[in-house]
């Protein structure tokens, strides 16, 4: 038996993201939404791994690299840069 967590339907403002340099080319979609705690959902769609996210997830360069498979360091700044300019500083919150 599942206990149901939420089921809640919202309409949500996305941003879609795609740039490239010499290296590496993005494909992003940013899910603006009331859910994840204020955290935006971005969406890789080249490899279609998601996570909420805010600008303080950023800090970790190897968090990106993991999250969304990239495999490059210098891949991985361009993307930090990238969505530093687009997700929001969150506070912390009580998730649990």
């Amino acid at each position: 038996m599942m206990e149901n967590l939420y089921d809640v339907t919202e309409s949500s403002n996305v941003n879609f993201v795609g740039c490239a340099s010499e290296e590496s080319r993005f494909d992003f979609a940013i899910v603006y939404t009331n859910l994840f705690f204020g955290k935006p959902l971005v969406v890789c769609m080249q490899t279609g791994r998601s996570a909420p996210m805010c600008a303080d997830d950023l800090k970790d360069a190897d968090v990106l690299r993991t999250r969304f498979l990239v495999e490059h360091p210098q891949a991985a700044e361009e993307l930090r840069t990238l969505l530093g300019q687009r997700l929001p500083t969150i506070g912390s919150h009580e998730q649990y």
